[in-house]
């Protein structure tokens, strides 16, 4: 099969970048120069066809973007994905070396090490002690730790499916390094919230943090839309009518759960403000 022209564009017009995207893509081209006119050449009339219709849309490249949504389904296995975002995969990891030292949240001389507020057991009753000592001594893990805490598996295992999810969506466009600051800064600030809005008591889980990534990626996307961003339809909508449903009590009513609904308020609040910052620096450079 003969490769046939997918654009003739003048020799004024820089496909730097637009090459350069042909290139991530791993899509066969090459350039050449005639009567005042670049010829982009591919394989055949439907990949031309898509070019074409991939310039209208990014004329001057896409700064890695279309590169990050091949690495979010890639076509190779299981641990290709897992490498194309380690942080993600760390992360995780974590979580579950955590679920594995605790037994699930239930061995609490274990859960003590990663608790916000240090604690000792006498009988049926938790003593915490405070955390300005804590954090005299150095511990100061203990502002974030709790992320990685969960008590049962259920919790274990949902949690960890919308981290997979919304993790790598954050890795793959900003980089792990980002999203690392951003786990931190969400650790952080659900868990003084939760601390401040219930008072002394245990809580984990990376709930919060979720709130976070997903308040980031909803408002990102509405500054500086990206297709890895793009989630889907009724998400954020389902998660926020769940997080007040959550608020109104009726799980602790029933005796069904203790829900730290303070650590979903501090991290959705937190991811927006992320989203805010991130989306509109990428929309200025857009």
């Amino acid at each position: 099969m003969s490769a046939v022209v997918a654009m003739r564009l003048p020799v004024s017009v820089d496909l730097g970048g637009f090459i350069g995207l042909l290139t991530r893509l791993q899509v066969p081209h090459r350039v050449t120069e005639s009567a005042g006119e670049q010829l982009l050449w591919v394989a055949a009339e439907p990949v031309a066809e898509q070019v074409r219709s991939l310039y209208q849309q990014y004329p001057q490249g896409d700064g890695g973007e279309l590169q990050s949504v091949r690495a979010q389904n890639p076509a190779g296995s299981f641990f290709d994905r897992l490498r194309a975002t380690p942080m993600t995969a760390a992360l995780l990891l974590a979580t579950l070396l955590v679920a594995l030292v605790t037994w699930g949240g239930s061995n609490l001389q274990t859960v003590s090490w990663f608790s916000f507020l240090e604690f000792t057991q006498q009988g049926d009753y938790l003593y915490f002690r405070p955390l300005s000592e804590s954090l005299a001594e150095g511990q100061w893990w203990r502002l974030v730790s709790p992320a990685l805490l969960h008590f049962g598996v259920l919790r274990l295992a949902m949690n960890s499916l919308w981290c997979w999810g919304l993790g790598r969506r954050i890795e793959l466009r900003q980089g792990a390094l980002s999203l690392l600051l951003l786990l931190l800064f969400y650790s952080l600030m659900s868990d003084l919230t939760q601390y401040f809005w219930g008072g002394p008591g245990l809580f984990g889980g990376l709930s919060g943090v979720l709130y976070g990534l997903l308040g980031h990626c909803w408002i990102y996307q509405k500054l500086a839309p990206a297709p890895v961003y793009r989630l889907p339809p009724g998400v954020v909508w389902l998660m926020l009518i769940w997080l007040l449903i959550c608020m109104t009590g009726i799980f602790e009513l029933v005796q069904l759960a203790a829900i730290a609904n303070g650590a979903h308020v501090g991290g959705l609040l937190a991811g927006c403000l992320t989203g805010l910052i991130g989306g509109a620096l990428a929309r200025r450079r857009q």
